[in-house]
C-alpha cells in the first residue's frame, strides 16, 4: 500500500473504489490502479458454476498448476444430449492424446509422478494443504535446477516434505517420512542435506517442544501433562542439555517424566512407540533430565 505521493510527498492518499484508483488528495495525481479481485456479480451457491467468470485458483500441486483445459468425459453435447457411440469413441481418443501431449517432456512426466506421490504422502501424514502447496513449489524449484538427476523421486519428495515441515514448525520425524515413503531414514536424510546445501535453504533447528502436543494426544494425556513436559524441556534447553541429542528422544523423555509427575503413568515402551525411538533412548534421556534438572520422580 502506498503511504505517500511520489510527486508532492503528501500523505493524504485516498482510495477510490468506484473509479478503481488510488489518488493523492493534495495534487490529484493518480498513483496506482486498483485491481478488484472480488466477484462482479451476485450469485447463489447453486448458480456459482454457471455464472462464475473465472476458474479455480492456481495450484502448484496440480501438474499444470490448474491452468490446463480439460476435455469433459460426460459424453454429452452442449444441450445435454447423449453422444453417439462413434462420437464418444472419437472424444475418448482426443482425451487420451490430450493427456499424452500435456506430459510430452521428461520434466512433465517426472512432475506427474512426484506430485501424485506428494499428495499420497501428505495425506498419510495428515499434513495441511498450505504446506503441501509449499512442498510442491519447492519440488518444482528442485526439478528446474536439475537436482533430481540420479536420485529417487520418492526420496526427493520425502526430503522436500520434511524440509517444509521443519520450516513451518509442523513436527514430522524422519522415521515418519521413512514409513510414509517406504525408504530408509538414511536415504531421506542424505537427500534432505543435499537439497538444503544446493538450494541454500535456511531451515531452523527443530524445537523439541513442538512434538509434545502430538505425543501427549496419541498417549491420551491431559493438558496438565503437556504443560509440565513443556516446562521440563524449557529448563533443559536453558541448561544446554539437548545439544547433540535427537529432539524426538528428548521430547519423549520429557513427556514420560511429566506423566509420572502428574499421576498419568505411561510405560517407556508406550512412549517410545509413539515417538518412534527405542526404549533405550527414552531411558537414557530420562536419566539425564532427572539427574541434571534434579527432578524428584516417585518410583
Amino acid at each position: 500500500m502506498v503511504d505517500h505521493c511520489p510527486a508532492c510527498k503528501s500523505k493524504k492518499i485516498i482510495r477510490d473504489p468506484e473509479r478503481g484508483e488510488i489518488v493523492c488528495r493534495n495534487c490529484g495525481l493518480v498513483i496506482e490502479d486498483i485491481i478488484d479481485d472480488g466477484k462482479d456479480y451476485r450469485v447463489f451457491p447453486e448458480q456459482l458454476e454457471e455464472r462464475a467468470h473465472t476458474g479455480s485458483p492456481t495450484s502448484y500441486v496440480k501438474l499444470n498448476k490448474g491452468l490446463a483445459t480439460m476435455i469433459d468425459r460426460r459424453g454429452t453435447d452442449l444441450r445435454g444430449n447423449k453422444l453417439s457411440a462413434e462420437s464418444r469413441a472419437q472424444m475418448y481418443r482426443m482425451i487420451k492424446w490430450h493427456k499424452r501431449a500435456s506430459m510430452s517432456s521428461s520434466m512433465q512426466r517426472n512432475l506427474g509422478i512426484a506430485l501424485t506421490e506428494l499428495r499420497r504422502m501428505a495425506s498419510y501424514l495428515n499434513i495441511p494443504e498450505e504446506l503441501v502447496e509449499a512442498a510442491a513449489l519447492l519440488y518444482r524449484k528442485t526439478v528446474k535446477k536439475g537436482l533430481i538427476r540420479g536420485r529417487l523421486i520418492e526420496a526427493v519428495v520425502a526430503a522436500v516434505l520434511y524440509t517444509v515441515c521443519r520450516t513451518y514448525n509442523v513436527p514430522r520425524t524422519l522415521n515418519e517420512m521413512a514409513e510414509a515413503s517406504g525408504l530408509t531414514k538414511k536415504e531421506i536424510g542424505r537427500t534432505y542435506r543435499f537439497l538444503v546445501r544446493e538450494l541454500k535453504l535456511d531451515v531452523p533447528l527443530t524445537n523439541p517442544t513442538h512434538y509434545i502436543p502430538r505425543f501427549a494426544a496419541e498417549l491420551g494425556l491431559s493438558g496438565e501433562v503437556q504443560e509440565e513436559a513443556r516446562k521440563i524441556l524449557e529448563k533443559a534447553i536453558a541448561s544446554g542439555l539437548i545439544s547433540g541429542r535427537g529432539p524426538t528422544g528428548v521430547a519423549a523423555a520429557a513427556v514420560y517424566i511429566a506423566s509420572l509427575l502428574k499421576g498419568e503413568r505411561r510405560t517407556q515402551k508406550e512412549v517410545a512407540n509413539v515417538a518412534g525411538v527405542t526404549e533405550v533412548t527414552i531411558r537414557n534421556r530420562y536419566r539425564e533430565l532427572r539427574k541434571r534438572l534434579k527432578i524428584d520422580v516417585a518410583a
